[in-house]
């Protein structure tokens, strides 16, 4: 029986690990496609010359400065949003929370927005550090907040707590735009969540956060498995969940906040994504998170590249795209959370 039991186990650990590779091999395929497609078609020998041996011909040119660094902002950000929301999931176990739900992305937002109202919009190198903090800042609010009445720290009550925030945040935000029109004209497609115009400067300068936080997040699989099943189990499975929460509350500032600064608020992808891996492989974080970070990246890039062929516009923000999908879907969720279901 216990052969038996070890053999299924195994060929689940081999199933996820042939799912991934096959994931991983669609958003490369994915990614390639997003740089080919555009105005001007690019064959697969032009774009890899373009990364491996670029000569400043014109087609390089649109390579290496316009399309590439546009799919690396889309796959660092999806990948950054989707991994973020999953983690803060398992830790509030609550299957609705997610970045943009809970304030942190409002919060990143007006923080840049206030920094480049005050110091111009090509101050990458600083305004990555305003996102972390407002990111901080917005996730203390929303817990306090959260945690006032007799519920304390209820998943409907922090759900509550950052839908005010957002809003309170996102007002603010609209204010400053509005008083100053230089940094709206620099920030309004930012604002609806876009990698339209990103650099390879800007990539790099943000890059190395998101991939602590990534890299970070891999091992913390086990541990958010056990937040998940709440606080009065994890401390009888002999686990702190002060301690882990405080960790995971550091990599998910690091994510969000460097995803915002990079691509700004873009809704829906840490709450979408986790839900959909989580239908399909389980709820071993151990997995959530590797399958959230490719499914989420996947997502924005397509969700990309889709809005550019269909609407026919360079500049149709990704924000806008994953929203018509991602509205849908959280309604739904929130159908089942209110029936039981969930």
């Amino acid at each position: 029986m216990s052969h038996r039991k070890t053999g299924r186990m195994a060929s689940t650990q081999g199933g996820r690990l042939l799912a991934v590779a096959a994931l991983l091999c669609l958003l490369v395929l994915a990614a390639l496609s997003a740089i080919a497609l555009g105005t001007v078609t690019m064959p697969p020998f032009t774009i890899l010359s373009a990364i491996l041996a670029f000569d400043g011909s014109r087609d390089h040119l649109l390579v290496t400065s316009i399309r590439l660094p546009r799919v690396l902002a889309a796959l660092l950000a999806g990948s950054a949003l989707a991994v973020s929301g999953a983690i803060m999931q398992a830790v509030t176990n609550n299957p609705l929370a997610s970045p943009g739900l809970l304030g942190i992305n409002a919060g990143a937002a007006f923080a840049v927005v206030s920094v480049m109202a005050l110091f111009g919009a090509g101050v990458a190198d600083l305004y990555i550090w305003f996102a972390f903090l407002g990111a901080a800042i917005a996730a203390i609010i929303v817990y306090a907040l959260g945690s006032l009445g007799t519920a304390g720290r209820s998943p409907l009550g922090l759900v509550l707590a950052g839908v005010i925030v957002a809003t309170f945040l996102t007002s603010l935000t609209t204010a400053v735009l509005i008083f100053d029109q230089s940094t709206l004209d620099a920030v309004r497609l930012w604002t609806a969540g876009s990698v339209t115009g990103r650099t390879m400067a800007q990539v790099r300068t943000v890059a190395p956060y998101i991939v602590i936080g990534l890299i970070a997040a891999l091992p913390l699989g086990r541990h958010l498995t056990t937040l998940s099943l709440g606080a009065d189990a994890s401390r009888s499975l002999g686990q702190n969940p002060i301690v882990w929460r405080g960790a995971s509350v550091v990599i998910v500032i690091l994510l969000a906040g460097g995803a915002v600064a990079l691509a700004g608020p873009i809704g829906f992808v840490g709450l979408v994504v986790p839900h959909i891996v989580r239908m399909c492989i389980g709820v071993d974080y151990r997995w959530v998170v590797p399958f959230s970070a490719l499914g989420g990246a996947l997502l924005v890039v397509v969700a990309d590249m889709l809005g550019r062929l269909v609407f026919g516009s360079q500049s149709f923000p990704v924000g806008v795209t994953i929203a018509l999908v991602g509205a849908p879907f959280f309604l739904y969720l929130a159908r089942m959370r209110l029936r039981g279901k969930t």
